[in-house]
């Protein structure tokens, strides 16, 4: 009668430890085919260049679903194991896992060595010699301290004249500033770089056991713009004396009073190192809380030398000849012209869709072969002067005009 209820126990055990580790195995081959869809689609921004912004927000919520899928299957796996680890009839579960890269050499490495017997366990002797060592590697990470620094400013009197002297206060990055360089640098790079809300980040650092209220915070925020104000016009100058400028804009979402605004940053490059120059590249942004034509005109009004930017109308104004600073010559993007062709050039986009779907277009599909080869030549030309590159960017199109215009191409 015990032996049976056992064999039946056992028996359940093994029926629910198999269970559970077909469950893990679905959502370990899950994870893994949601890992190959992320990954295909990184190559496809690598190879076909950037995409549009949907795309990129597809390819952030496929991150996330990817990390909410790992996380279970690693969940599901150790549930797994411990289930058959009570029965001996059912073998573990194991998920294959992708190979992970190796630390980065500049990480520091803390050497911790267990200590070596002093004697062979086998037959007790003590004349041992070493042979080698395994080395295993652990990623840690040492946890966000907080301190406040003191700094003492010591007062003393004159015994002949009795005046008192004390060492002048120490420098603060704002006026009145209570918060260390490090500090303000750590906020301004939550906000604006991992755009983090100043509001989150002070119930983060409350959790913490530090009481910086959304205000203050704000305050800083505002007290950091005001003194980095002359490095940003250092760096506008700077970029603005550039002979040419690469200019773009995107979306990007504005928080406003019980709603959210579809706003635009505005970014213009200066990078002569395509073109042998030797003043450091830099780059310039705008806000703004539409894309009005106004805007390009008021960033780039002392501008007067060459623009690459895609065909938006905004920058026509610009492009005038009777404009007083003079007109600024436009340099139209290959990059965007390219993409036109490429949506009727795409086999794998043309495979995907119906029967009815319009036939992949020869002369599309030449362009895009051409605009290719000049892609080549450009990366060949990065360093040399501006001459040597105009005779060779002219040898490598002077084919591609003579049928643009409604010749068919010779395939």
């Amino acid at each position: 009668m015990i032996l049976a209820e056992r064999a039946a126990r056992l028996q359940a055990e093994a029926v629910a430890a198999s269970a559970k580790a077909e469950a893990a195995d679905a959502k370990a081959a899950e994870a893994l085919i949601s890992y190959l869809k992320l990954e295909i689609e990184k190559l496809r921004r690598q190879i076909y260049g950037s995409r549009s912004e949907r795309k990129a927000r597809l390819l952030e919520q496929m991150e996330l679903e990817l990390e909410e899928l790992e996380a279970t299957a690693t969940e599901d796996e150790l549930a797994a194991e411990r289930a058959a680890a009570k029965t001996q009839t059912v073998r573990s579960f194991q998920r294959k896992r992708p190979s992970r890269k190796p630390f980065p050499d500049h990480l520091p490495r803390e050497r911790v060595v267990i200590a070596a017997p002093q004697s062979c366990p086998c037959c007790g002797s003590s004349k041992l010699s070493k042979l080698g060592e395994d080395i295993t590697e652990t990623l840690e990470v040492v946890p966000r301290r907080w301190k406040v620094i003191q700094t003492v400013r010591e007062k003393f009197s004159c015994r002949d004249c009795e005046r008192i002297t004390q060492p002048p206060a120490p420098f603060h990055v704002t006026p009145r500033g209570f918060a260390g360089p490090n500090l303000l640098a750590m906020i301004l790079f939550e906000k604006f770089g991992q755009h983090q809300p100043l509001n989150r980040q002070s119930e983060r650092y409350a959790r913490e056991g530090i009481d910086l209220s959304l205000s203050t915070l704000a305050d800083q925020v505002g007290a950091c713009a005001a003194a980095l104000q002359p490095l940003y016009r250092l760096i506008e100058r700077h970029v603005l004396a550039a002979e040419r400028l690469h200019g773009d804009d995107t979306t990007v979402p504005i928080l406003a009073k019980g709603q959210t605004l579809k706003g635009h940053i505005w970014t213009y490059v200066r990078d002569d190192r395509p073109f042998g120059g030797r003043a450091p590249p830099a780059a310039l942004y705008y806000a703004s809380r539409d894309r009005r034509q106004e805007h390009p005109t008021r960033h780039l009004q002392s501008f007067s030398g060459i623009l690459q930017a895609d065909a938006y109308s905004g920058y026509n104004e610009l492009y005038d000849a009777s404009r007083a600073q003079g007109p600024i010559t436009s340099a139209l993007c290959w990059a965007h012209a390219r993409r036109q062709f490429f949506k009727l050039a795409d086999i794998a986009a043309t495979a995907r869709r119906d029967k009815n779907a319009a036939t992949i277009s020869p002369i599309a599909l030449e362009a895009v072969k051409r605009i290719d080869a000049l892609f080549d030549i450009e990366r060949g030309l990065n360093g040399q002067g501006v001459n040597g590159a105009r005779t060779l960017l002219r040898s490598g199109a002077a084919k591609f005009p003579s049928w643009r215009d409604g010749d068919q191409p010779s395939t």
